[in-house]
């Protein structure tokens, strides 16, 4: 019921949802906010990046160059449906560009974009409602995947407290979680 890898992703829609004091471990979070509902206030998210620096916890803006900029996040995250090159003007950000894919079309397109790693979505079944998204990676798939790709591939999707010990299994030091955060935040407790 334990993970442990050297880098741990977590995914947050709200700043006001992670509790900052569970992560006892400096160095080995990164939190990747993405802003798809609601716009928070500069300010709160000011205190939030504050408070990651004095963690050193990494943060990174979803598909934001201008917030990302202005709260001068340590990278920037490029979710699997932003497909254009003219939307961001990758050269001039200095941070680092992490990308989402679910195919190898996507992979090499998040490669195209500058991407230095890549996180592969649905690596586990999920209990989404959407009936469309049924299929998933699995162990074997997805290590068969990081064999085929140069670029460092991220397990995301799927990663519950019943099922984190199959993380030690994957090919890679590294993983993220996105709705097991959500619900049960003292999921943080069990990495290591």
């Amino acid at each position: 019921m334990f993970a442990n890898k050297n880098n741990y992703y977590l995914y947050i829609d709200n700043t006001e949802l992670l509790n900052l004091n569970l992560i006892r471990l400096r160095g080995k979070f990164t939190i990747i906010y993405r802003n798809i509902k609601k716009i928070e206030r500069f300010t709160s998210l000011m205190k939030f990046r504050k408070k990651c620096k004095e963690k050193n916890i990494d943060f990174y803006v979803a598909n934001n160059l201008n917030l990302a900029n202005n709260l001068g996040a340590d990278g920037i995250y490029l979710s699997s449906y932003n497909k254009g090159f003219k939307q961001l003007n990758y050269n001039r950000f200095k941070g680092k560009i992490l990308g989402s894919a679910h195919n190898f079309k996507e992979i090499f397109e998040k490669k195209r974009q500058g991407c230095k790693k890549v996180f592969l979505s649905r690596f586990l079944k999920t209990d989404y409602v959407n009936v469309n998204k049924t299929s998933f990676l699995g162990l074997l798939k997805y290590n068969l995947i990081t064999y085929l790709v140069n670029i460092p591939l991220i397990p995301l999707g799927g990663i519950k407290t019943n099922n984190i010990n199959l993380v030690n299994l994957v090919n890679t030091d590294r993983f993220a979680i996105y709705s097991e955060v959500k619900k049960k935040p003292a999921i943080i407790r069990r990495l290591f």
